[in-house]
């Protein structure tokens, strides 16, 4: 399996890009992951919310194939403890899931055609985080996923 993270709008400082680079550069010991940044909707000052929604969810629809499994963030997505995330994964490789995508959308979320898009939602906290930070939570706990799955002492109980 491999697992592509598609985000909106670039990580602007620099200390937590070199977290996320830390965590990229360990999970190549485990998978394949890639993390897409696109670009921020221009103009989107002068958008109303839905139609952000809208234009951002065809700019994520063009990095999609029909075969990817797709699970978009969402604070009312589902929660995992770590553990069970790592289970949550481990069924999707044993399903013989080709690619997982991840998204972690704009600053509204996603539209409701473009939820309807996804297998599932996930949500790493009931607060509310920038995308850049959730973007280091989420490699952190994919890693953190990983070592679980490969008995290593990483996660602590």
């Amino acid at each position: 399996m491999r697992i592509k993270i598609l985000a909106i709008g670039k990580t602007d400082q620099a200390e937590l890009q070199a977290l996320i680079d830390i965590y990229l550069n360990r999970l190549k010991h485990y998978i394949r992951l890639e993390l897409v940044v696109l670009n921020d909707i221009k103009n989107s000052k002068n958008l109303s919310p839905s139609d952000q929604m809208i234009k951002e969810a065809e700019l994520l629809s063009k990095h999609l194939q029909n075969t990817d499994t797709v699970f978009i963030l969402d604070e009312k997505g589902k929660d995992y403890d770590s553990k069970g995330f790592a289970q949550k994964l481990q069924k999707l490789m044993n399903v013989g899931t080709k690619q997982l995508v991840l998204i972690i959308g704009g600053p509204y979320g996603f539209s409701p055609e473009f939820k309807q898009k996804a297998k599932g939602s996930l949500s790493l906290s009931n607060m509310t985080f920038s995308h850049q930070m959730i973007r280091l939570f989420l490699v952190e706990q994919i890693y953190r996923a990983f070592t679980i799955l490969n008995n290593q002492p990483y996660h602590h109980e």
